[in-house]
């Protein structure tokens, strides 16, 4: 059987989510993958439809921001901590952030995810 146009589903990524918190945003093992372990991101908040997005770029390119440094424990999150970025988060879900937030993103092409924040679920 030919098996062009197949692609091999793996198993170990799992679903691509931040969580924020009133501490900062962590982005989960599965966005760091799913993006390709980039080195450099810009982040995109679209306030409008209440969305974010993560896009892959170089480090020259304006507004890029730190994303994935391989660790030596192997950890693939990435945690934001910048107080300002948690107060726009805070604005934008109306919410003090105590109990916090999971974001699940969408991987929309190749080194672009989106999240929606108006399916954020409260962290229990």
């Amino acid at each position: 059987m030919d098996l062009s146009g197949f692609a091999v589903f793996d198993f170990s990524e799992g679903i691509p989510y931040f969580s924020v918190t009133s501490n900062g945003v962590t982005f989960n093992r599965a966005v760091t993958l799913k993006l390709g372990t980039p080195a450099f991101v810009r982040l995109l908040i679209n306030e409008s439809t209440r969305q974010v997005a993560l896009q892959v770029c170089d480090e020259s390119t304006p507004k890029a921001v730190a994303f994935y440094k391989p660790k030596t424990n192997g950890v693939l999150s990435v945690r934001w901590n910048a107080q300002d970025l948690v107060a726009t988060f805070k604005r934008l879900m109306e919410s003090d952030l105590q109990h916090g937030f999971r974001v699940n993103g969408e991987l929309v092409e190749n080194g672009l995810m989106v999240f929606d924040l108006n399916t954020a679920k409260a962290l229990v």
